[in-house]
């Protein structure tokens, strides 16, 4: 039962059916002029219009006139300029050693600036050595600039080191209005308003850990727990979306059981609670640089990221890391679809080793076998459709824990 608010009309009366994107005329018919529209760069009204300062943000046709010689001032000549240059340069050798750090002949007086490289970036071009049964996931996609093949590795890293950042308590005993069941009703609901938007997945990710990270630090009612819910939808898809959906919009999808200066409201204790740190990690992004790793097609990479959406509204699964859940899913996915097992990559590029997986694998299996709640069936709804591969349908492992290894 969703948490009681002040409207009895149903949260979602007034949402399309799953898989219909929420338009002008869904929400408001008759209504031409909305602020989604006026965002648009193809409507009529046309995009934004070029600030005109950015074609004279030198301001050097307002500085042509004070380019007039003054009286007995010369025009500065190039030799002149390149003698100061190597007076510079020799200043510079002699406070940091220049003659330590590069050959005789460089260190000289006519010194030629772009064959001198600081030590620390001759360092930098050296690739890293894999071992030899490990792939280099990272080789295709070098000529590829979206993929970031250069900063791939660095990337994930950085994110691995955030986890430790954003590790959650078990808060919902402080909650005393507020249960596990409420919590996963809220999610199963985020989920649904996530399909009607068409959002992406990251932005659902990212809005249940704001939910759950504000839930930690702050005491709340189960009447402000869909306002809670919808500003963390309205949060995150502004970090995530090219272009998040308007705030009457989050409006709408709550029944109008609350206004516009109480949203706002949220949004800024949210972002305060949190000292507006909301880049945390989730499994979705880790998901798609292991499957990688896997060379997994898009059917066991759907899998895998339905098996992780079902633990969004498990409770018990809050607390688990996120590169770990999306590598126990992943593990998972490939076990169910008989591609084998984690390879030595898969160890390399994760840093989870097969034995560190299994527990978190067996339950992971368990959920999939026993749905808790009946009535919370989004998730499972949502990925019985044929456009993921009606990954839903298929039947769990009937295995036990350690043929799990082999």
């Amino acid at each position: 039962m969703m948490p009681s608010l002040r409207h009895p009309r149903p949260v979602l009366s007034k949402l399309p059916r799953p898989g219909k994107p929420v338009t002008e005329e869904n929400i408001h018919p008759g209504k031409k002029d909305c602020a989604q529209i006026k965002r648009s760069p193809s409507s009529p009204q046309g995009g934004t219009k070029k600030r005109s300062a950015f074609g004279d943000i030198t301001n050097a046709h307002k500085n042509q006139h004070f380019q007039k010689k003054k009286d007995g001032q010369k025009v500065l000549k190039k030799k002149v300029v390149a003698k100061n240059n190597e007076i510079n340069i020799k200043r510079t050798q002699k406070k940091v050693g220049t003659t330590d750090l590069v050959p005789d002949e460089v260190a000289g007086e006519n010194v030629n600036c772009e064959e001198v490289k600081p030590q620390s970036l001759m360092n930098e071009s050296v690739k890293q050595v894999l071992p030899s049964d490990v792939e280099d996931i990272d080789k295709d996609s070098m000529n590829d600039p979206f993929a970031s093949s250069e900063y791939a590795m660095d990337i994930f890293t950085y994110m691995c080191q955030r986890e430790e950042m954003f590790v959650l308590p078990n808060y919902i005993d402080s909650q005393s209005d507020i249960s596990k069941e409420m919590r996963a009703i809220l999610v199963d609901w985020m989920v649904e308003v996530q399909e009607n938007f068409e959002l992406n997945h990251e932005t659902l990710y990212l809005s249940i850990k704001l939910v759950d990270h504000y839930l930690a630090v702050s005491v709340t009612t189960r009447e402000k727990l869909q306002l809670i819910g919808s500003t963390a939808v309205l949060i995150a898809s502004k970090f995530e979306e090219r272009c998040p959906p308007c705030l009457d919009d989050f409006l709408y999808i709550c029944d109008d059981a609350y206004k516009r200066e109480e949203l706002l409201a949220m949004e800024v204790d949210i972002l305060q609670r949190l000292n507006f740190d909301i880049n945390i990690p989730v499994p979705y992004r880790f998901l798609r640089r292991f499957a990688k790793c896997a060379r997994a097609s898009m059917e066991t990479l759907t899998l895998a990221r339905y098996i992780c959406e079902l633990t969004l509204q498990e409770y018990d699964f809050m607390q688990e890391r996120a590169s770990k859940m999306a590598a126990g899913c992943l593990f998972l996915a490939l076990k169910m679809k008989n591609l084998g097992g984690w390879t030595a990559t898969l160890q390399h590029y994760s840093g989870y080793q097969t034995m560190d997986l299994l527990p978190l694998v067996k339950r992971l299996n368990f959920l999939l076998k026993h749905q808790p709640n009946e009535n919370l069936k989004a998730v499972r709804n949502k990925y019985s459709h044929r456009v993921f591969f009606e990954v839903a349908k298929l039947p769990p492992l009937d295995m036990r824990l350690e043929e799990l290894q082999s």
